[in-house]
């Protein structure tokens, strides 16, 4: 028979003491999702009866991960940067805000700051004898009408698969760009086409996938942030 005592009185109260809620000191908000996180990984344990050899592995595994840098990469994996972008189509649908292209996930590997350029940019440094490609298109907003001045923040990977900042043996913001739509909202950008990739094979991020019985493959993608004065962030990409 399965013991459990995370209902009771006392451990709820250990819980919260631990969450620093008898304290004035603190970020109230943080301590609020901590104290579920204990008590969500209490009745967790106790549910499925998870071991101790089992815990300290867990432990073990998220310290990899962490030093593999990969927790965005897991979170991508295992579908919750996802869910969450079901949640927020649900909120938006509540609201009545319809319409417009489909957001999807953002990914671990973007990065801040890349060339900014008026209406066209260059995405490679020349360096990768990839198959060139010519990306064009227009920003509208939800009202049907183009959109001047929208930043198209782009980025994908090389022909290795593989991303810069990420990869050190590529230049700094090779194949990033950021443009600004011209009078009509259109971009365009020459790049080279990217390959498809999938996790490190000796990650931890695969580790888990494998014990999931499932593939870490992706195909080739690229990324876009698209934003505007007055419009909402849109995150997506294609495939």
């Amino acid at each position: 028979m399965t013991v459990k005592i995370s209902h009771t009185a006392e451990i709820q109260s250990f819980f919260e003491e631990v969450a620093g809620l008898g304290h004035a000191e603190g970020n109230p908000r943080f301590k609020q999702i901590i104290l579920r996180v204990l008590q969500d990984t209490a009745r967790l344990i106790e549910d499925l009866e998870v071991s101790e050899d089992e815990f300290w592995h867990a432990v073990d595994y998220l310290n990899r991960l962490g030093g593999r840098n990969e927790a965005g990469l897991l979170a991508a994996g295992l579908g919750i940067e996802h869910f969450i972008d079901l949640l927020q189509d649900a909120k938006d649908a509540e609201a009545g805000l319809t319409g417009g292209t489909p957001r999807t996930i953002e990914g671990p590997l973007y990065v801040a700051g890349a060339p900014l350029s008026q209406g066209e940019a260059r995405m490679d440094d020349g360096t990768d004898p990839g198959v060139v490609m010519f990306l064009q298109g227009q920003v509208f907003g939800a009202d049907g009408k183009p959109l001047a001045g929208a930043t198209v923040d782009l980025w994908h990977a090389n022909t290795q698969g593989t991303y810069s900042y990420f990869d050190s043996t590529q230049s700094e913001y090779n194949l990033r760009r950021r443009i600004i739509t011209d009078a009509e909202g259109r971009y365009r950008a020459r790049s080279i086409v990217p390959s498809g990739y999938g996790c490190d094979p000796q990650g931890p991020t695969q580790e888990c996938l494998d014990l999931l019985g499932r593939h870490g493959q992706r195909p080739a993608h690229v990324h876009f942030f698209i934003s505007a004065p007055g419009h909402r962030h849109l995150t997506t990409q294609i495939n």
